[in-house]
């Protein structure tokens, strides 16, 4: 039985998703995935990029007001490192939920399209060297198809 052909989920895989997305954020009312996405979503608009260079602008523009001493190179270096810590989190977090329901959604055009291959379902779960080894299987049937459709 390929992935494709896999029998309708059970009750219990059911009620596992459920809970699952639940606490995921779905069902939560604050969930961390919910303030991942809200968060990536705010720092990715223009007006974030606006107060984040006012702020550096403010900074810069202070520093003869604190003689540019070492305290006030330490806000900034502090602040701008607690920032980015924090954020390497937060947009890895969104991007590892976009990049599950991509594969999600080319699983599912998979094992919609007839003529293809349902091993290639779930391979972003293999070992390296085994996705490598389709990636070049398929190259070269690539090649030998436009091979063919030249001649």
């Amino acid at each position: 039985m390929t992935d494709c052909d896999a029998a309708p989920p059970s009750p219990e895989a059911k009620a596992r998703t459920e809970t699952l997305a639940e606490t995921e954020g779905r069902g939560s009312s604050f969930g961390f995935a919910r303030f991942s996405a809200l968060v990536a979503a705010l720092a990715g608009r223009p007006i974030t990029f606006a107060l984040a260079l006012a702020i550096i602008v403010l900074w810069a523009i202070s520093g003869p007001i604190f003689h540019f001493s070492d305290t006030w190179q330490l806000v900034i270096n502090t602040g701008t490192t607690i920032i980015t810590f924090l954020m390497v989190f937060i947009i890895q977090n969104a991007q590892n939920r976009d990049a599950m329901a991509i594969q999600v959604k080319l699983d599912e055009l998979i094992c919609a399209t007839k003529d293809a291959r349902d091993k290639l379902v779930g391979i972003e779960n293999l070992d390296d060297v085994v996705v490598a080894n389709l990636k070049a299987e398929i190259e070269g049937r690539i090649g030998d198809g436009a091979t063919a459709r030249a001649s």
